[in-house]
């Protein structure tokens, strides 16, 4: 039933709804709702909620709040149907959560609730809650950005991509800077171009902090997260749309505007990324998180070569020691490794190319690319949103991608033609 505000002869008009099992369990929520809306709001039951969704009088709400516990997991379907009821007539929907599983969270997300927040609620969670739900509602139509970058590649499903993920073993080891250089230097195809250059797609798939679109001075769309959200239900166009492109030469698939939960997505999703872009390109980059999550195996498995970042340090040592042994123990297939220094000694620094060697040596690992410090110009070229090529060609970090490239090109080619 509505809440006492909502049954007075003249009552004030309503801006939102809570809808739970029993709001008193939600005490917090209460607080905030008053401070928020005055007596502007009203409570539903799970029941009642679906019976009020489909009033005109429910079209009058900016949003509703769904308030749950770990007692209310075995109510998802009937949960499902009132996130559905809201979106079918515009309305934003929060879910307040405590002790609920990311399972439940991710199939609540995935079946159209905007936004959630833990419960008990931090300060001002709500307020900020419906704030970004009313700016996300007042921002100009994504079209702004779509007539520039959205990309128009057509879904071809006619091809074979080679995955190569770029995971960094520490912070600031230069993993996406690396990702993102080599996928544009991937996509120059050598003495192939316009129809016959090879498509390229980035994947930016660390979801809270990725930076490949910063990288590029790339939007980050709410596309993204829609297909985050419903991978079962995302074809090639879908995909494909997805994506901008840079330059009219390299596609992206950008991480999502919002700090997401790395559990938001499951084996099966990335699967499905995965698929779809190795079906519509010649090579697939993808910028993974730091993090081992439960997905990391799902595109190690997928992964042609699997690039691991360091540096000449103890942490980075460490690191490595620690992931060989992590997928050993799973028996993953720890040997599609391939480690790449960064920053490292130059030439003539004969005391830097010992310690290169003595890492090798105690870790039992063959680093394979030694790529040199491209100093202040890699700074530069991240801030401005462009490629290393772009910016400053004769970079001796840019040339070493490029012969990268060009091995991963020739590489390629060797294989296609037997």
């Amino acid at each position: 039933m509505m809440s006492s505000a909502a049954l007075e002869p003249n009552p004030a008009p309503l801006i939102a709804c809570t809808i739970s099992r029993d709001v008193q369990n939600f005490d917090l929520l209460i607080e905030d709702m008053e401070q928020k809306l005055g007596e502007n709001w009203g409570d539903l039951s799970f029941d009642d909620a679906l019976i009020f969704l489909q009033q005109p009088d429910a079209r009058d709400l900016k949003f509703v709040a769904i308030a749950m516990n770990g007692d209310d997991e075995d109510a998802l379907p009937d949960l499902l149907a009132i996130v559905q009821a809201a979106k079918a007539i515009n309305l934003k929907v929060i879910v307040i959560a405590e002790e609920v599983s990311p399972i439940i969270l991710h199939q609540l997300l995935r079946g159209g609730a905007d936004d959630f927040v833990p419960y008990p609620l931090p300060e001002n969670a709500l307020h900020e809650a419906v704030e970004r739900l009313e700016k996300k509602a007042e921002a100009a139509p994504e079209l702004v950005y779509d007539n520039v970058t959205v990309s128009t590649l057509t879904a071809t499903n006619d091809r074979d991509g080679v995955i190569l993920p770029v995971h960094g073993l520490a912070g600031g080891v230069g993993a996406s800077n690396f990702a993102v250089n080599l996928a544009w230097e991937l996509s120059d195809g050598g003495k192939k171009k316009g129809a016959d250059a090879p498509r390229v797609c980035l994947i930016d798939l660390d979801l809270q902090f990725g930076s490949v679109a910063t990288y590029l001075d790339l939007p980050r769309r709410e596309a993204v997260y829609e297909i985050l959200s419903d991978t079962a239900g995302m074809d090639n166009d879908a995909f494909m749309q997805a994506l901008l492109t840079f330059h009219d030469r390299l596609h992206v698939f950008t991480a999502p505007s919002e700090i997401l939960p790395l559990d938001i997505v499951d084996s099966a999703d990335i699967t499905a990324i995965l698929d779809k872009a190795r079906a519509n390109f010649d090579y697939v980059v993808v910028d993974m998180p730091s993090t081992l999550v439960s997905w990391t195996e799902t595109v190690l498995q997928a992964s042609h070569i699997y690039f691991a970042m360091l540096e000449l340090d103890m942490r980075s040592a460490q690191n490595v020691v620690r992931m060989v042994r992590a997928l050993k123990a799973e028996d993953l297939p720890h040997e599609k490794l391939r480690f790449v220094l960064n920053r490292a000694p130059r030439f003539t620094d004969l005391s830097g190319k010992a310690r290169v060697k003595r890492l090798s040596e105690s870790l039992d690992i063959k680093v394979e690319l030694l790529l040199p410090d491209g100093a202040k110009q890699v700074t530069q070229a991240c801030d401005h949103g462009l490629p290393l090529a772009e910016t400053a060609a004769k970079n001796p970090l840019r040339k070493e991608i490029q012969k990268v490239a060009k091995s991963l090109h020739d590489l390629v080619m060797k294989e296609a033609t037997g």
